[in-house]
């Protein structure tokens, strides 16, 4: 179904690239003969995943960046290029999120999560866009969201905030730059299992009640979101813009807000839960 070729020339930036999904995606992307570089906030992830990315023979990079700080993603913008050549295509998939009830939850908390997915995104979009237009060069935006982006979600409530920003980012700007042949779309996945976030939103106890509930009686894979990411940012979606692809085997069409089903956790086990996550 994909050509090995598919994005033979292509210079793909993946923020959060070294773990999970990013991770996922970078593979792919150099499968199908993209240049990946890699940014994220841990230097070791992305190190490793450039090591395994260039001993199947393709071509990686990285820097360390934290998104927030528009000053040192345009830099690592700089360095990517130095790196690579001139980016063409941006992977806004940096990203925090844990569960928490919202009464709990510090101002500090709530600008952490805001800060890194909606801030992040603008400054990585703006930072490459300014390049392109300036440039005259197309440039292609895949932004990770969320279902919960567009209907909300209980015990998420930084995430949903910012995931719901980035999408009504990613539909203004998909009008507002065609003009300049910058195309923006998003991906919205339901329960993927990675390293990282998974822990924090999903405790080992409810995973069975989670697949109980889904329709398809199973979780993601990373193959096949990786895969969805690899045709929207090709060539062949060239008249997909400003669109917003649900991944979630219709959880979300079950009943929206992916985790509104935790209202019936006990408070004992919150606490407990809570409490777990701080050490």
């Amino acid at each position: 179904m994909f050509e090995k070729t598919l994005l033979a020339g292509r210079v793909i930036l993946i923020t959060g690239g070294g773990t999970g999904l990013g991770r996922s995606m970078a593979l792919r992307f150099a499968e199908l003969g993209a240049k990946v570089f890699l940014t994220g906030r841990r230097e070791e992830p992305l190190k490793q995943t450039c090591e395994e990315i260039r001993a199947k023979g393709a071509t990686a990079a990285f820097a360390t960046c934290d998104v927030r700080d528009f000053a040192a993603v345009d830099t690592m913008a700089g360095v990517a290029r130095h790196e690579l050549g001139a980016v063409d295509t941006l992977v806004n998939n940096a990203a925090g999120n844990f569960l928490a009830r919202t009464e709990k939850l510090s101002p500090n908390a709530f600008n952490a999560v805001v800060g890194i997915v909606l801030h992040g995104t603008f400054n990585c979009t703006q930072a490459l866009a300014q390049r392109w237009i300036t440039t005259g060069q197309p440039g292609t935006v895949l932004n990770i969201v969320t279902t919960y982006a567009a209907t909300g979600s209980g015990f998420v409530v930084p995430s949903a905030c910012a995931k719901a920003g980035v999408l009504a980012m990613t539909r203004s700007l998909a009008v507002e730059w065609a003009r300049y042949r910058i195309r923006l779309n998003a991906i919205a996945p339901g329960p993927f299992p990675t390293e990282g976030a998974w822990s924090r939103l999903m405790p080992k106890e409810y995973e069975e009640r989670a697949l109980r509930y889904h329709p398809m009686k199973r979780f993601g894979r990373h193959a096949e979101l990786a895969n969805l990411a690899a045709y929207l940012v090709s060539e062949q979606a060239e008249y997909i813009n400003g669109e917003c692809v649900v991944i979630d085997g219709a959880l979300w069409l079950r009943g929206a807000g992916e985790f509104n089903d935790f209202v019936d956790l006990p408070e004992a086990a919150w606490d407990a839960w809570e409490s777990s996550r701080k050490r």
